[in-house]
């Protein structure tokens, strides 16, 4: 298969430190065409840059996760802005709500705010984390009207038609093969291919039959595979579909 787009890994994980060159080089080799890598912290926002500058088919989001934000978040907004002049970063992310993790939801409201903000002012799209807070997600899209990604999406079709109404796209990965993928099946189901692209969230989330192991954007064809059961196309037509639209979305010729 070609044609592979992963419009959200995390190829700055330690999981990658033994291999990270060879193994990028092998899935460019292999039918991936694109990978956008997402920071969480600026540091990781920093190699996001780097990462993308040494590779044609790398592209970065810079920003600051909910469950990395602290007191200092604020404050670290601007290396976040500087980050977004270099052309290679098309997107602010991963940003949102964690209600999992015990971050103040005040501070991670604050943060989230800002970076929705900074995104719009520099019309970049935005990559957006949703653990347990699919109210407040909404709210937020509803009055910042940004658009993007909502990715790893684990609300309801329900929420997922307000999404899309609202000019975001849906992100899917591995989830939507394993056995207890109800929802994402549900999602699937509901819309349309054209507000659908692809993700790994690698080194996590592998895709059956590699579920529990070390995830990477060359598996992302097991993940096509199981949509283009749900919804009677072929996989490749799958890839073919999606990563058009994440060209679209994140702005790339």
């Amino acid at each position: 298969m070609n044609n592979i787009f992963d419009t959200h890994a995390h190829y700055d994980d330690e999981a990658f430190n033994d291999d990270r060159d060879a193994l990028l080089e092998r899935l460019f080799s292999e039918g991936v065409c694109g990978i956008v890598n997402q920071g969480t912290t600026t540091e990781t926002s920093k190699f996001s840059v780097r990462l993308a500058e040494k590779y044609p088919g790398i592209y970065a989001a810079v920003g600051i996760h909910p469950e990395c934000a602290d007191e200092n978040s604020m404050s670290e907004l601007s290396v976040i802005r500087e980050l977004c002049k270099n052309k290679k970063v098309v997107a602010v992310g991963e940003i949102g709500l964690d209600y999992y993790y015990d971050v103040p939801k005040d501070i991670q409201k604050e943060i989230f705010a800002a970076q929705l903000e900074l995104a719009n002012e520099l019309s970049l799209p935005v990559t957006i984390h949703d653990r347990e807070a699919h109210g407040d997600i909404l709210d937020f899209i509803k009055k910042y009207r940004p658009k993007g990604i909502v990715h790893c999406f684990s609300g309801s079709r329900e929420m997922a038609k307000e999404v899309i109404k609202l000019g975001m796209y849906i992100g899917m990965g591995g989830v939507v093969t394993f056995k207890n993928s109800r929802k994402a099946v549900e999602v699937i189901e509901e819309i349309p291919m054209e507000s659908l692209v692809l993700e790994t969230d690698c080194p996590y989330l592998a895709p059956v039959p590699y579920r529990g192991k070390r995830n990477d954007s060359g598996l992302i064809s097991h993940t096509a595979q199981r949509i283009a059961e749900i919804k009677g196309l072929s996989a490749q037509e799958v890839l073919d579909i999606t990563a058009a639209n994440a060209a679209r979305v994140y702005n790339i010729n």
